[in-house]
C-alpha cells in the first residue's frame, strides 16, 4: 500500500482530491477486512458498500490524473509516482473484492446450492446492487462537483482580493513617484535660487571692495594734497 508523499507538491484542488481519496481508501480497507467475518445478507450489504467505496477511489484517482496537468512541471515527477501507487492500490483492492464476492458459500451461507434456478435471483440482486451503486456514485460525484465549485469560488475571491491589493499598491507607487518628481523639481528650483543668491553675494562683495578701495584712494589723495 502506498504512503502519501509530502503535501507541498500539487495544486489545492489536487490536494483536495488526494485527501478525500485517503479517507475513502481507509474506509474501503476497513470494509474489506470486515467482509471476511460476515455471511449471508450482511455480507451482501458489505460487498455492495465496498464496491461503492472502490468505485469512488477509482474516480478520485481519475480526478487526480486530470488535475496533475495543472501541477508545476518541477513537481510532476512526484505526482506521477504518487498516482501510480494509488492506481496499484485500487487494482489490489479490486482483486481482493472480486475474490471475496466469488466466495458464494460465505455469501449465501447454508442456503447456497449449485442449483441453476437461483441464477434469476442472483441477477436481480446484481441489478439492484448496480442501481444502488450508480445512484451513490452520482451523489458522490455531485458532492465532489459542489466542493470543487466552492473551492473555485474561494480561489476566485482570493484572486480578486489579490488583484485589488495589487491595484492599490500600484496607485501608491505611482503617487510616490509623482511626489518624488515634484520633490526633485523643488530641489532643482532651490538649487537655482541658492546659486543666484551666491552670485549676487559675490557681486555685492566685489562692489563693496571696489567702493572701499576708491574711498581709501581718495583719502590718500586728500592727505597727499595737504602735505604737498
Amino acid at each position: 500500500m502506498s504512503n502519501p508523499l509530502d503535501t507541498d507538491a500539487g495544486t489545492e484542488l489536487f490536494k483536495h482530491y488526494e485527501s478525500e481519496y485517503l479517507l475513502v481508501r481507509a474506509d474501503l480497507t476497513q470494509k474489506l477486512d470486515q467482509i471476511n467475518e460476515l455471511s449471508g445478507e450482511p455480507r451482501k450489504a458489505a460487498l455492495s458498500a465496498a464496491e461503492r467505496a472502490l468505485e469512488e477511489t477509482d474516480e478520485l484517482v481519475g480526478q487526480m490524473q486530470m488535475e496533475k496537468q495543472n501541477v508545476p512541471s518541477s513537481q510532476r515527477t512526484a505526482i506521477n509516482r504518487r498516482i501510480r501507487d494509488y492506481k496499484s492500490d485500487v487494482d489490489g483492492y479490486r482483486r481482493k473484492l472480486r475474490t471475496l464476492a466469488e466466495d458464494r458459500s460465505a455469501l449465501f451461507g447454508g442456503r447456497y446450492t449449485d442449483n441453476p434456478g437461483g441464477a434469476s435471483g442472483d441477477a436481480q440482486l446484481e441489478q439492484r446492487q448496480q442501481l444502488l451503486s450508480g445512484t451513490d456514485r452520482l451523489d458522490r460525484s455531485t458532492q465532489r462537483l459542489k466542493a470543487s465549485q466552492q473551492l473555485a469560488n474561494e480561489t476566485e475571491f482570493i484572486g480578486a482580493n489579490t488583484l485589488a491589493t495589487l491595484q492599490q499598491q500600484r496607485e501608491t507607487i505611482e503617487h510616490t513617484t509623482r511626489v518624488m518628481y515634484e520633490s526633485e523639481g523643488y530641489v532643482d528650483r532651490s538649487l537655482k535660487s541658492i546659486k543666484g543668491i551666491a552670485r549676487r553675494m559675490a557681486t555685492n562683495r566685489i562692489i563693496t571692495i571696489a567702493i572701499i578701495t576708491v574711498l581709501v584712494l581718495l583719502i590718500f589723495a586728500v592727505i597727499f594734497s595737504k602735505f604737498k
